[in-house]
C-alpha cells in the first residue's frame, strides 16, 4: 500500500477516535482503513494501536510515531501550499535564452514583465544557435528558427517573419542593382553562418513555387549584428531579418532590393522543455510575448506592411 496514504489514514484514526469515524472522514471503508493501519504495523514490526470493541488507543510506540508523522504530514501540506502559491502567481527566477537579434524587442517586454510581477527576477543569455535547455537550466528560449528535431521540446509559434534583401546606398554607387534573382550570384553577398539553406538563398515565386539562387561573398559570420554593420558600411548585400533593419529601411540607411521576390517565411518561436505543469512565470511570460508580437506585427514585417498601406 502507499505509505503516505497509510500515514494519513493512521492519523485520522487517532484524531477521530476509531476506524469507522476515520472511514467516514476519508470516504473509505472500515476494512480499507484497517488494512492501511495493519500495513504500517507490519512495515514497522510493532503495534501502533490498542483495539477493543469500544475504542482505539495509542500504544507508547504509536504515540511517538503519531506525533512525528503528524509533523511530517503538516510539513508536506505546507510544501503543497507553497508550491501552489508559487505557481498561481509568477515568482522566482525566469531564465531566458534568445537570439541576440531579438534583444531590441525582448528588452521592453522583460521590463514590463518584471514591473507587473515584482517577485520575478529574469536572467537572460543568448546565442545564435539553440542551446540544450535542460542541461543549461534554461526555462525558455526565444529563437528565430525552428530548433532541431527533439520530441522533448515544446515549440509555440509567436509570429511569422521574412528576410529582406537589402544593401546600403553606398554599395549601389559602386555596383548595379540586381534586377532578378540570378543577378545576386554576381554580387558580394554577406552570409549568415546558420542560415538553414547554406549559400542557397530561397524565395517564394509568383507561382507559389520556391526559387533559389546560389550566392557567394567574402564574409561569412554567425553574428547578425555584424552583418548589419557591414551592410551599413556598403560592403555587400544582406539577406536581413526584417525586424533587425526596420529603422534602417525607414531612415534610408539601407534600401530594399528585388521587392517582387519575397524570401521564404520563418517563424519566431517560444521553446521550452516540458508541456505539462508549466510554471506560471514561464506561461505568463510566453502569453505576454505573444500579445506584444501580435501588437507589433507591423514592426516585424516592415516591408510587407508598407506595401499593404
Amino acid at each position: 500500500m502507499d505509505r503516505l496514504t497509510s500515514l494519513t489514514v493512521f492519523g485520522q484514526v487517532v484524531e477521530s477516535g476509531g476506524f469507522s469515524a476515520a472511514g467516514r472522514r476519508l470516504n473509505m471503508s472500515v476494512t480499507m482503513v484497517s488494512n492501511h493501519v495493519q500495513s504500517l504495523e507490519d512495515h514497522l514490526g510493532v503495534r501502533l494501536l490498542n483495539r477493543t470493541t469500544r475504542k482505539v488507543s495509542l500504544t507508547e510506540v504509536g504515540q511517538a510515531y503519531y506525533e512525528r508523522t503528524r509533523q511530517i504530514l503538516g510539513d508536506l501540506d505546507e510544501a503543497d501550499r507553497i508550491a501552489d502559491a508559487m505557481n498561481s502567481t509568477p515568482r522566482g527566477t525566469l531564465r531566458i535564452y534568445a537570439n541576440p537579434s531579438l534583444v531590441r524587442f525582448l528588452s521592453p517586454v522583460i521590463a514590463e514583465f518584471v514591473a507587473l510581477y515584482p517577485q520575478v527576477a529574469v536572467e537572460s543569455s543568448g546565442g545564435e544557435r539553440m542551446t540544450d535547455l535542460v542541461e543549461s537550466g534554461i526555462d525558455l528560449a526565444i529563437m528565430t528558427m525552428i530548433p532541431s528535431e527533439d520530441s522533448s521540446l515544446v515549440t509555440r509559434k509567436l509570429t511569422p517573419w521574412r528576410h529582406i534583401t537589402c544593401c546600403a546606398p553606398a554599395y549601389l554607387e559602386r555596383h548595379d542593382a540586381p534586377q532578378q534573382l540570378a543577378d545576386l550570384a554576381a554580387h558580394n553577398c554577406l552570409r549568415y553562418t546558420y542560415y538553414p539553406y547554406g549559400n542557397e538563398w530561397r524565395f517564394d515565386g509568383d507561382d507559389g513555387q520556391p526559387q533559389m539562387v546560389r550566392v557567394g561573398g567574402n564574409i561569412v559570420t554567425h553574428s547578425g549584428e555584424m552583418l548589419r554593420m557591414l551592410a551599413l558600411g556598403g560592403h555587400g548585400i544582406f539577406l536581413a531579418p526584417s525586424f533587425m533593419i526596420a529603422d534602417d529601411l525607414k531612415a534610408g540607411r539601407l534600401v530594399r532590393l528585388l521587392p517582387n521576390h519575397r524570401p521564404v517565411e520563418f517563424v519566431i518561436n517560444a521553446i521550452y522543455p516540458h508541456r505539462h505543469h508549466l510554471s506560471s512565470k514561464v506561461r505568463t511570460f510566453i502569453d505576454l510575448l505573444a500579445e506584444r508580437f501580435a501588437a507589433h506585427r507591423k514592426w516585424m514585417n516592415p516591408a510587407e506592411n508598407s506595401e499593404e498601406a
